[in-house]
C-alpha cells in the first residue's frame, strides 16, 4: 500500500466540541505516515485550516436539516459511491451515525465505525424520533463499535453494547498541567484581582449543558461572596437568551462571556473551581482538561462516575437542588485547594493523548489487516 491508510471521520463541522476536540487532539498526535484523516461533513468549521495543514482533505454535502430526509440520503449514497476507496469510515453522528453507515455499506465500504460520544439525542420530540429511527440502523451497519464510556456505549449500541471498545478520550497532559506563574498573567489580562474566586465552565450554550440553572447556581452563591466571578466559554443557540438572564439578574458586572478561545489551558489555571451541571454527557474531555489542571469539579449526578480519576476533585450533585450546588461551592471557596500531582494520575489512569493515539492507530492498521 503506497502512503498511509486515509480515514474518512463524518461530523457535522469541525467546531471546538468534545467529540471533534478529541479528533483533533488524535490527529495531531497519530503518526501520520501510516494513518492520515479526512473529513465528510456538512458545515465549515473552526478546525478546518489546520486539518488542511496537517494532509486532511475535506468533503462537504448538506445536512439533513437543510435538505430533508430523501435528499440527504441520496447525497450520503451519491458520496459514497463517488468515494469507494475509503477502507474505514468513521461516525461521529451519535444516532445519525446509522444513516451514515448505512450508505458507505451499500457502497461496499468494508470497515464502519460507529462512536459513541453521548448518552442522549438533542432536539424536540419530532427530532428525537427520527433520531431514533436513524439510531436503529446502527447495529445493522456497524461493523466496529466505539464509545468515550461504558454509558455511551450502553446508551447507542443497547444489547450489543459489549463489542464496544472503550476509547478514553485522550488529553495532552502536559499542556493543562497547573501553572501559577499562568493562572497570574491570565488573571491580569482578564482584569481578575488575586482575592477574587473564580466559577469557571466551558460549553455550547444549548440546552445539554444546563446554562440556566448554572446562572441560578451562581447569583445565589453571589450573595454570600461578593468577590467572585463567573467565565463562560463557548458559543451556541442559547447565548443570547444566557445573556438576557444576566443582564436581567443584574450580574453583568461579574459574569464574562469569552466566546470561543483557543487557549482554554491556560483560562483553566484562572479558575479556582469547574462547574458543570449538565442533563446528559458521554465523558466529557472538558472535565478530564479540568481535573488535569488540579481543580475541584462540581458536576450533575447525570453524568458518568467514569470522568471520575479518583483525585477526590470531583463531587456529583442533583440538578434540582441549588442549595446544595450553592453549599459545595461554599465548601470549595473556603478551602480553595488545587491538586498539584494530577497529570500523573491522567497518565496512569489511560487518558494521556500519546496511548489514545497509539490505541486508535493500532485499532484502524488491524482493521484493513
Amino acid at each position: 500500500m503506497d502512503g498511509p491508510i486515509r480515514i474518512l471521520h463524518v461530523v457535522v463541522n469541525m467546531n471546538r466540541g468534545g467529540a471533534e476536540t478529541l479528533i483533533m487532539n488524535l490527529y495531531r498526535n497519530i503518526d501520520r505516515s501510516k494513518v492520515q484523516f479526512d473529513f465528510l461533513t456538512s458545515k465549515k468549521g473552526i478546525f478546518d485550516s489546520e486539518i488542511a495543514r496537517l494532509g486532511g482533505r475535506i468533503y462537504r454535502i448538506p445536512y439533513v436539516t437543510e435538505i430533508g430526509h430523501i435528499k440527504y440520503i441520496k447525497s450520503l449514497d451519491y458520496f459514497f459511491e463517488a468515494h469507494k476507496d475509503y477502507r474505514i469510515v468513521h461516525s461521529h453522528m451519535d444516532k445519525m451515525s446509522g444513516l451514515v453507515l448505512q450508505s458507505a455499506a451499500k457502497a461496499g465500504i468494508p470497515c464502519r465505525v460507529s462512536h459513541s460520544h453521548n448518552t442522549n439525542s438533542e432536539g424536540g420530540s419530532i427530532a428525537k424520533l427520527y433520531k431514533w429511527y436513524a439510531g436503529n440502523k446502527i447495529n445493522k451497519s456497524a461493523t466496529h463499535k466505539i464509545a468515550c464510556s461504558q454509558k455511551a456505549a450502553n446508551w447507542l449500541f443497547r444489547k450489543k453494547s459489549n463489542e464496544a471498545f472503550i476509547l478514553k478520550n485522550g488529553i495532552d497532559c502536559n499542556k493543562f498541567e497547573f501553572s501559577n506563574e499562568t493562572r497570574l498573567k491570565v488573571r491580569n489580562d482578564l482584569g481578575i484581582p488575586d482575592d477574587t474566586f473564580v466559577v469557571g465552565h466551558v460549553g455550547r450554550f444549548n440546552k445539554q449543558k444546563n446554562h440556566h440553572f448554572l446562572i441560578d447556581i451562581f447569583a445565589e452563591s453571589l450573595k454570600e461572596n461578593h468577590k467572585s466571578i463567573l467565565l463562560l466559554i463557548g458559543e451556541g443557540s442559547l447565548l443570547p437568551a444566557i445573556k438576557k438572564k444576566v443582564d436581567d439578574l443584574h450580574l453583568n458586572d461579574c459574569v464574562k462571556f469569552l466566546g470561543v478561545r483557543d487557549d482554554v489551558h491556560h483560562l483553566f489555571q484562572a479558575f479556582d473551581v469547574f462547574v458543570f451541571p449538565s442533563f446528559h454527557e458521554g465523558l466529557p474531555v472538558t472535565l478530564i482538561e479540568a481535573q488535569c489542571a488540579g481543580l475541584p469539579c462540581l458536576i450533575s449526578d447525570t453524568i458518568t462516575s467514569e470522568v471520575d480519576m479518583g483525585l477526590e476533585m470531583v463531587k456529583k450533585l442533583p440538578i434540582n437542588s441549588i442549595n446544595k450546588w450553592k453549599a459545595s461551592l461554599k465548601s470549595v471557596r473556603c478551602s480553595v485547594l488545587r491538586n498539584y500531582h494530577a497529570k500523573t494520575a491522567l497518565k496512569n489512569n489511560g487518558y494521556d493523548i500519546n496511548a489514545a493515539a497509539t490505541q486508535t492507530q493500532d485499532l484502524y492498521l488491524k482493521m484493513v489487516r
